[in-house]
């Protein structure tokens, strides 16, 4: 299994500090915002990424569908 990057570590802890916070997921604009990626193409493609490694889960039908596994 692949390990993750750093920038994936801190997309993860957004995520977890996220829903912890405010009981939904986050857009991936706020990601973006909390961890320097200024690119929301970036921000899903990591995304995408912690979704192969069975780290989250995601609905593609809503904006905040990022669940963590």
């Amino acid at each position: 299994m692949n390990e993750m990057t750093e920038t994936q570590r801190r997309i993860l802890a957004c995520v977890r500090e996220w829903i912890a916070e405010h009981g939904e997921g986050p857009t991936v604009r706020e990601i973006g915002r909390s961890v320097g990626l200024s690119s929301p193409s970036s921000v899903a493609y990591q995304l995408g990424r912690l979704q192969q490694l069975g780290a989250i889960s995601r609905d593609d039908r809503g904006w905040r569908s990022i669940r963590l596994c």
